[in-house]
């Protein structure tokens, strides 16, 4: 079985959307980064402990973990705590390039695989009538960065080199290469 170590409506989406049967199992794990460390390094390490964590409970199925940060300046900005904190990030990112990283991990049988994927965006400068009215909209609170690509943060965007998944929080054509090496089919296809 395939278990989704996660809570993230997204992830849950996503996966869904490879029309593969799965449960899910979260895992209660301090996901605090160390800032001291390369950010590329502890969302991995992050990625990994949530997998690490879920296998212990289901030692005998395939753990998909994921987690995802928005990098810019080096400075890793998670989810906001609350309205003003995402006015900041946004504010932060406006007429500005960032970079947007998902470490998934699958782990079986004491095996980790981990896999970064990175994706570069560049935002429109951003008025402080779109911030504010953005911000009320909710949506940016349980998002890192304080914006969701497939929301209406859509309009923030005005270049992207990379998946655009990856940036919803799980990079669909690098998990499906990962699966399909892990012996699971997917659109009927397996790695040789």
């Amino acid at each position: 079985m395939l278990i989704l170590a996660s809570q993230s409506p997204r992830r849950r989406a996503l996966l869904s959307m490879l029309g593969l049967p799965f449960q899910i199992h979260t895992a209660d794990i301090d996901e605090a980064m160390n800032p001291l460390l390369p950010p590329e390094e502890e969302v991995m390490r992050v990625s990994e402990a949530k997998a690490r964590a879920v296998a212990k409970a289901h030692p005998a199925d395939l753990i998909l973990s994921a987690d995802t940060i928005v990098v810019v300046d080096g400075t890793v900005l998670g989810k906001p705590h609350d309205p003003a904190e995402a006015k900041a990030m946004l504010r932060r990112l406006s007429g500005r390039c960032h970079t947007v990283m998902t470490a998934f991990c699958l782990f079986k049988d004491g095996q980790a695989d981990v896999h970064l994927e990175e994706t570069h965006l560049r935002f429109k400068p951003l008025s402080q009538a779109e911030i504010d009215a953005y911000v009320a909209t909710g949506s940016p609170l349980d998002k890192a960065g304080a914006y969701g690509i497939q929301d209406q943060a859509a309009i923030f965007v005005e270049a992207m080199d990379g998946d655009y998944y990856n940036v919803m929080g799980l990079p669909l054509c690098a998990l499906v290469k990962c699966l399909r090496r892990r012996g699971v089919a997917v659109l009927g296809a397996v790695e040789p």
